[in-house]
């Protein structure tokens, strides 16, 4: 990397920390800090979704995949989109009608209180497992690059993260999360044409992949794992309690089931875009064992792109992976602000409670940080974001699902099915493969973890229905307001005053992004039209916003003037 590298990753991150960092007045009670007002714009907390989902290590264990396997990765990544699809037509607008700030308090409502208590206790800390593994990507992007090292990347990174998050939450998270977005998309539409230039071509990439490398499956991802992973997916974004955040936060159950489908439809195209220049670069440079591969994004950018370029992709691909842990962090401090602290100190004021939020986002992300440090030792990121998927993933999610379409059942049975899943996963996971010499592998492992719980749920119901045991009196678990109409309208108003205020940040954001786009274009070679092109677009996408914030204030201060 030469200087300008290094100084476009300073500019990059100064826009970021101050987008970030500018809703720290936003952030002045519970519903602006953790749920963003709860009426952000469906398409903006959809490519937050995205970007939580998505940089939870494309570059890194993805991009290790494709380097690897080749179209296998596409494959996997496309499957995520009938995922999405699902969540859309099934989930999302089930979550909104919750009315529920986080879903331990949807827990609470339609379980009770010990159920929620047990729920709470293994996501926090299945979540410093998660959170961790999305931290290490990040610091890995910044050691393969820079040759900084990983344990004082992964300190640095961590501690940024932790800042912003804290101060500006939801809103912090998903501004950052869209910028992020728009600029990483437009770094690797660089990539992917220069890429092509330097193998020689689309024609000589394909004749000199390695044999069946354009296979769909291969014997690790067979169409069983594919199915698993569909299965996975929906259950994991459809009741991950950090990406059930994006569902509620949103104005009303329709812009929920947008937020879903917007995930979808992007996942049906992106997968193409990101991995195939970690394909390509396995055409030029097949040397890359182990760990290795896990640096193959990074090495073909390193390869193609010109000086401050490189350092842009670089900062896009370190704080779009982050927005995974930023992510994490806000609904790791909601869960314990909200469903732990609030409980045992009922009398806690608005301003005490703010205070327990931000620290709790600090602490959670020291954990996160110890986390991430263990990550090596446990054979690499792939080995560790799939198997805690698989072992996790049903067991924790599946259950609170199944509850808001099951009127029968009760908190000790999705208990049961919670603990029992667990305990068969981790039995297959660590003791089989050392009494045994039997382990699944990962087609299985990932069937396992998804299908056992929901056969245990149905075997559940069975027996709750032929037993004839109605749990609820009620049709459905809706959690009614307990504001009053004056309330209601100023809670409204404050949500209305953070979607004009969000877009208003986002534009000034994106101008300065283009605008950076366009000064490395003066000083690059053969991508420059790339880097103009791409510049004034991003440019004008930020003037677009700037007036439409400039609209939505005017149109709010004509009606204050009429009332």
């Amino acid at each position: 990397m030469e200087l300008l590298d290094f100084l476009t990753i300073g500019v990059f991150t100064g826009i970021i920390l101050i987008a970030g960092l500018s809703f720290g007045k936003q952030g002045a009670d519970m519903k602006s800090f953790f749920a963003a007002g709860g009426a952000v714009p469906w398409s903006i907390s959809g490519l937050s979704l995205f970007m939580s989902f998505f940089s939870a290590g494309t570059f890194v264990v993805w991009g290790s995949i494709a380097y690897e396997w080749g179209w296998v990765a596409i494959t996997i990544q496309m499957a995520m989109c009938i995922s999405g699809f699902l969540i859309g037509t099934f989930l999302a607008a089930r979550w909104k009608r919750t009315n529920a700030l986080t879903v331990a308090a949807y827990l609470t409502q339609r379980f009770g209180k010990n159920t929620q208590r047990y729920y709470t206790f293994l996501f926090l800390v299945l979540s410093l497992g998660y959170t961790g593994a999305f931290l290490y990507p990040v610091a890995k992007i910044l050691n393969v690059v820079t040759g900084f090292n990983i344990y004082y990347s992964i300190l640095l990174l961590g501690g940024l993260i932790m800042v912003y998050t804290a101060v500006g939450g939801l809103w912090a998270v998903v501004v950052t999360d869209v910028l992020q977005f728009v600029v990483l998309t437009a770094a690797v539409l660089i990539v992917l044409p220069l890429s092509l230039e330097t193998v020689g071509g689309w024609g000589r990439f394909v004749q000199e992949a390695p044999e069946k490398f354009f296979h769909l499956f291969n014997d690790t991802y067979t169409p069983g794992f594919i199915l698993a992973f569909i299965g996975y997916n929906t259950i994991f974004i459809g009741g991950n309690w950090a990406y059930v955040q994006r569902y509620t936060a949103v104005k009303d159950q329709a812009a929920a089931k947008k937020v879903g489908f917007l995930f979808g439809g992007l996942y049906l195209i992106s997968p193409l875009i990101w991995m195939l220049p970690p394909m390509i670069y396995r055409v030029i440079n097949p040397g890359l064992t182990g760990l290795e591969t896990e640096g193959a994004y990074l090495m073909m950018c390193m390869n193609v792109l010109p000086a401050g370029m490189l350092g842009l992709m670089l900062g896009g691909m370190i704080f779009a992976t982050a927005s995974s842990v930023n992510t994490s962090l806000n609904l790791a401090a909601a869960v314990l602000t909200n469903d732990v602290y609030r409980p045992l100190f009922p009398a806690a004021g608005n301003r005490r409670l703010m205070q327990v939020a931000r620290v709790a986002t600090l602490l959670f992300g020291l954990g996160t940080i110890g986390v991430a440090f263990m990550v090596p030792m446990a054979g690499g990121i792939v080995e560790v974001v799939l198997s805690i998927g698989a072992i996790t993933g049903g067991a924790l999610y599946a259950p609170a699902i199944w509850g808001l379409f099951s009127k029968k059942l009760a908190g000790r049975h999705i208990l049961f099915v919670t603990g029992i899943s667990l305990l068969i996963n981790v039995y297959f996971k660590f003791i089989s493969p050392g009494l045994f010499s039997f382990s699944l592998d990962r087609s299985s492992e990932m069937l396992v973890g998804v299908f056992l719980p929901l056969l245990l749920l149905g075997l559940v119901e069975t027996y709750v229905r032929q037993r004839r045991s109605s749990l609820l009196p009620v049709a459905e678990v809706v959690q009614e307001s307990m504001l009053t109409a004056e309330q209601a309208a100023l809670s409204a108003a404050s949500g209305e005053r953070q979607n004009t205020y969000g877009i208003q940040v986002l534009g000034w954001a994106f101008m300065s992004m283009g605008l950076l786009f366009v000064s490395l274009g003066m000083l690059a070679g053969s991508a420059r039209f790339y880097l103009f092109f791409l510049g004034v677009l991003i440019v004008l996408l930020g003037v677009g916003l700037i007036r439409l914030s400039k609209k939505r204030r005017e149109a709010k201060n004509q009606l204050v003037v009429k009332k």
